[in-house]
């Protein structure tokens, strides 16, 4: 069940130069597809060929994140994450410890790929965990220390 929200809410801005629900919503899409998923898959199975280079902070801008479909989205995301769930699950004799030689970050491992794929998802649960409580906060004349401090 996708839990609808107004386009006040997901374009909403903590600051101007952070980014509103929807942009972050497209740049997990993107990740899911072309960052973390691409670079496990391409160190697990073509580790001496060149990666596909990629640009999230820029892809905000480059694909019009603001102007996207928060709905469809989301729904892409959740569709992306579940392919990806089942390649890994289907998974068999893996190579993690196969190693990306990257011309300037140096030996990167499959299992470094996957970590950082799992802190990457904490670090935007963390992100929008807090767009939520920021923005409850901002749109409510009810004081909400009584819930305890951030």
């Amino acid at each position: 069940m996708l839990i609808l929200k107004s386009s006040k809410e997901y374009l909403w801005r903590p600051q101007p130069n952070k980014w509103c629900l929807l942009e972050i919503v497209c740049h997990l899409l993107d990740e899911e597809r072309e960052d973390f998923k691409a670079r496990v898959k391409h160190t697990l199975e073509l580790p001496n060929e060149v990666m596909k280079g990629i640009n999230p902070e820029g892809w905000v801008v480059e694909r019009n994140y603001i102007a996207q479909n928060y709905n469809e989205k989301v729904l892409e995301f959740l569709q992306e994450r579940g392919k990806s769930v089942a390649w890994l699950s289907n998974l068999n004799n893996v190579q993690w410890e196969n190693i990306y030689k990257h011309p300037k970050l140096g030996d990167l491992s499959a299992k470094l790929f996957l970590v950082n794929w799992l802190a990457h998802d904490y670090l935007h649960m963390r992100q929008i965990i807090r767009y939520k409580y920021e923005y409850l906060k901002d749109h409510i004349d009810i004081d909400v220390q009584y819930a305890g401090s951030w």
